[in-house]
C-alpha cells in the first residue's frame, strides 16, 4: 500500500474541492527569483494535483487561478500569467482527453486576452463530453462580482416575466452563479498559511470545510493533498444541525 494513502478512506472523499492556489511569489522570492519564475514552477503543482484528483476520483476540481483584483498586478506579471494559462491549456489538451477531465471556467471571462479566451473555449468545447472530472477554473473571478452579476441576470429575467418575485429560493439563486450545475465545494485548500477567503466563492462556501495548510503552492504535492483530505474526513459537518441530529438521521 502507498504510504502517503494511509488514513484516507476513499468511501468518503469531498466531492468537490475548491483550492486557492497562494504563495507563488513568496516562493520564487526565497530563491531570489522573480515572481514569473514562481509562477512557473506553481503550474508544475497544477498538473500534480489535477492527476491525483482524477486518481482519486474527486468528481468537481476548482483552482482559483486567477481574481478579479490580479489584474491590478504589473503588467509584466499578468501577462506571464496569462501565457502560462495559454500554454497550459495547449499542452494539457490530449492528457484531458485521454483521462477524460472535462474543462469549465468561471468568472468575467471576455477580460481575457482574446487568443486566451479563444483557445479557453476550444477545450472548453473539446472535452464537453468527458465524464471522468471536472476541471473548472477560476479566471479573472470575483465572489461579489459573482453575486452582482447573478442579481442583475435575476432582475433582467424578472422584468422579462421570466420569473416571480416568490421563485426567488437559495437554489434558484445559485443555479444564476457562475458555478450554476456544480455542487457547492465540500472542501476549501488554502496554500500559504494565509487565513482569509480573498473574496473566493463567497456565496459557495457557506458551509465548506476550510483547511489552511503554510506549504507555498509551488511545494504542494500529492501528499498534501492526501493530509488535506485526511484532515477533512475527521470532521464533523453538522450543517447548523447538532451532533445528535446528525446522528439521528444516520441511523434511520
Amino acid at each position: 500500500m502507498d504510504k502517503t494513502l494511509e488514513g484516507l478512506d476513499k468511501e468518503k472523499l469531498p466531492k468537490h474541492i475548491a483550492i486557492i492556489m497562494d504563495g507563488n511569489g513568496r516562493w520564487a522570492e526565497k530563491r531570489s527569483k522573480s515572481r514569473v519564475f514562481g509562477h512557473e514552477k506553481g503550474s508544475e503543482a497544477v498538473r500534480e494535483v489535477v492527476r491525483t484528483c482524477r486518481e482519486l476520483g474527486i468528481e468537481v476540481l476548482t483552482l482559483y487561478a486567477f481574481s478579479m483584483e490580479n489584474w491590478d498586478r504589473p503588467a509584466i506579471e499578468v501577462n506571464a500569467l496569462m501565457n502560462f494559462l495559454k500554454r497550459f491549456l495547449v499542452q494539457e489538451l490530449d492528457e484531458m482527453l485521454d483521462k477524460s477531465i472535462r474543462l469549465m471556467a468561471v468568472g468575467d471571462l471576455k477580460r481575457l486576452p482574446e487568443e486566451v479566451y479563444a483557445v479557453l473555449q476550444d477545450r472548453i468545447k473539446k472535452t464537453e463530453k468527458c465524464n471522468g472530472m471536472i476541471l473548472n477554473l477560476a479566471l479573472s473571478y470575483g465572489g461579489r462580482d459573482d453575486i452582482v452579476c447573478a442579481v442583475k441576470k435575476i432582475i433582467d429575467d424578472y422584468e422579462l416575466k421570466k420569473i416571480k418575485r416568490e421563485d426567488i429560493t437559495l437554489e434558484i439563486f445559485s443555479n444564476y452563479l457562475y458555478t450554476s450545475g456544480l455542487p457547492d465545494p465540500d472542501l476549501l485548500i488554502r496554500t500559504s498559511g494565509e487565513r482569509r477567503i480573498s473574496n473566493f466563492l463567497l456565496w459557495q462556501i457557506a458551509y465548506t470545510e476550510i483547511y489552511i495548510t503554510d506549504t507555498l503552492w509551488p511545494d504542494f504535492k500529492k501528499e498534501n493533498l492526501f493530509e488535506a483530505i485526511i484532515d477533512f474526513q475527521n470532521r464533523e459537518r453538522r450543517f447548523g444541525l447538532t451532533t445528535d441530529q446528525i446522528k439521528g438521521a444516520q441511523q434511520e
